[in-house]
């Protein structure tokens, strides 16, 4: 038996009606919020950071860390199998995007520049992630 999560697939207007304008925006179209607009740049409480479209665990808050980017960034996901990363090839650079495993949501992009133990810097939008608050972590 497998823990592999179920592939989440929704048509285009299911993604729509589930979610808001700016979370469809980022999400479903690979958009970015404005640096320092969205959600959970604050957010120093235990807990899990969860997919916005399909509620899967995508980070804790102590892999989580001030950058200074404006945007939600974590050190490392909650494992290995919670995100996929691709190359992303817009805007005339080369990235890596980070997209939610259970629905490929868009979450934002990993850079080589963050703290130790791992040097990466998941740069999030706030906008793509929910928070569940934990009593302790």
């Amino acid at each position: 038996m497998t823990d592999t999560p179920v592939k989440v697939q929704k048509s285009d207007a299911e993604w729509r009606a589930e979610l808001t304008p700016e979370q469809y925006a980022v999400t479903r179209q690979h958009g970015t919020e404005r640096a320092f607009t969205g959600p959970h740049l604050e957010e120093k409480r235990p807990g899990v950071f969860h997919c916005v479209c399909c509620h899967a665990p995508l980070f804790r808050t102590k892999t989580k860390y001030e950058s200074g980017s404006g945007w939600p960034s974590f050190y490392e996901p909650i494992s290995e199998d919670a995100v996929k990363r691709i190359e992303d090839r817009s805007y005339g650079m080369v990235r890596v995007e980070v997209l939610c495993a259970t629905c490929d949501a868009h979450l934002g992009h990993v850079f080589p520049d963050g703290p130790e133990p791992t040097g990466e810097r998941y740069c999030m939008n706030g906008v793509a992630l929910d928070f569940e608050p934990a009593a302790d972590e």
